[in-house]
């Protein structure tokens, strides 16, 4: 049945692939249009990521309240997922501004954002490395993996609306805004569906590695 889904997965995501490229644009009738189909991959790629650090904030707590070191490395690996989607987001973009805009990196709202979320998330990491004992680790990583989390709604959502923005879901339809419905919509969310199961399937992957190092660590000790 598991291997069903995978095949499934793969078809589905297959589709969206090729729907986004036989379809129109979601910016049509500019120089750039094409360029615009990126939005379907870029826009799912941030969310997953914010869901990533979502779960990793509620592994977090759930290590304070229990103090289970197996909460504390679902946390981890939450937020190492939450980094990869983040990085994708990151150079997919990137290479949309490349040829929107002209150069990868424009200092635009979004980006600065997104660039802040990297830094916010590599400093979990660097503290994680510099603690050597495993409680320790474990309880300055969920106190700062929640108050992380704190600043992705700010920085995701807030922030590049207060300011101007470069990015077309920042502009009005009539202004040349993308409009999210129809086969723009369907499109999209298909697309956010399936980055949303590949992100559930790798961290259940993830999860049971851990809990088979677990194991063989707990056998090491009675042996």
């Amino acid at each position: 049945m598991v291997n069903v889904l995978k095949i499934l997965l793969f078809l589905y995501m297959s589709l969206v692939i090729v729907l986004s490229f036989v379809y129109p644009p979601p910016l049509p009738g500019l120089d750039w249009a094409d360029a615009s189909r990126i939005f379907y991959f870029h826009v799912p790629q941030a969310l997953v990521s914010f869901v990533a650090f979502a779960i990793a904030m509620v592994y977090s707590i759930i290590y304070l309240r229990t103090r289970k070191i197996s909460a504390d490395s679902k946390a981890a690996l939450a937020a190492e997922f939450g980094m990869v989607f983040c990085i994708l987001a990151t150079l997919s973009g990137a290479v949309f501004a490349r040829v929107a805009w002209g150069s990868f990196w424009n200092w635009d709202p979004r980006e600065t954002s997104i660039l802040l979320l990297l830094v916010i998330y590599g400093a979990y990491f660097a503290l994680r490395q510099s603690i050597a004992q495993p409680e320790r680790r474990a309880s300055f990583s969920a106190v700062y993996s929640i108050l992380a989390f704190v600043t992705v709604p700010f920085l995701g959502f807030i922030v590049p609306r207060i300011y101007d923005s470069l990015h077309p879901e920042n502009t009005l339809v009539s202004q040349g805004g993308i409009n999210v419905e129809g086969y723009v919509a369907f499109i999209f969310f298909s697309s956010l569906f399936c980055f949303l199961c590949l992100f559930i399937w790798l961290f259940k992957i993830g999860t049971r590695i851990l809990t088979l190092e677990q194991r063989q660590l707990e056998e090491s000790y009675v042996d």
